[in-house]
């Protein structure tokens, strides 16, 4: 398959983010840069200084809500995205209604209780939806514990799954954007192997 032929495929689907940090941000402009069709982004929080350091955003958007300020940034790289947003904290309510008809789901949240319940609340709701996690990517370093791992025919984790973030062991730029790719190269193999 040529870029031509992987930007037309990737066109017809659209893929859910739920949380647009460090992640979420990275992941959906990578996705965006390949052609996928609609991302459908989802985030209550604003862009601060300090999110520079890991987030696909620039020092002018402070201040703006991430889900506004990532909408921007993904048509300033390829216009012909379509881009939905919802600025709304997440539960396992409104997951089901949010990401209804996404074809992947990559989940970009910061907290485990939160990943927890979004891998509950898809796998029960939103069952045979592939859902991507990210676990483990805190420092710097250490490339080769990086990885991603399928764990059933729809859940998948990218990370080292053990390096938690503390003062001391920050998310930094160089390794949450390894597994943002990551978790964007995952949704590309699982739409550019279905048969169409």
């Amino acid at each position: 398959m040529n870029s031509q032929e992987i930007r037309k495929r990737l066109s017809a689907y659209r893929v859910g983010i739920a949380g647009a940090g460090g992640l979420g941000s990275n992941c959906a402009v990578a996705l965006a840069r390949c052609g996928v069709g609609t991302i459908v982004i989802c985030d209550f929080d604003r862009v601060e200084e300090p999110n520079l350091n890991r987030q696909y955003y620039f020092l002018s958007q402070c201040g703006m809500k991430k889900t506004d300020a990532l909408k921007e940034n993904i048509y300033a790289v390829n216009p012909a995205v379509r881009v939905i947003t919802h600025d709304i904290i997440l539960d396992r309510q409104n997951i089901p209604v949010i990401f209804e008809g996404c074809d992947v789901i990559v989940e970009a949240f910061d907290r485990a209780e939160m990943k927890e319940m979004i891998i509950d609340a898809v796998q029960t709701s939103l069952p045979g939806v592939p859902l991507i996690v990210g676990s483990g990517l805190a420092g710097w370093g250490r490339n080769d514990a990086l990885r991603s791992r399928k764990i059933d025919d729809t859940l998948y984790i990218c990370g080292d799954e053990t390096s938690e973030t503390s003062e001391e062991l920050p998310p930094l730029a160089p390794r949450v954007g390894i597994v943002a790719s990551m978790q964007a190269n995952i949704v590309l193999e699982i739409l550019l192997d279905r048969q169409q």
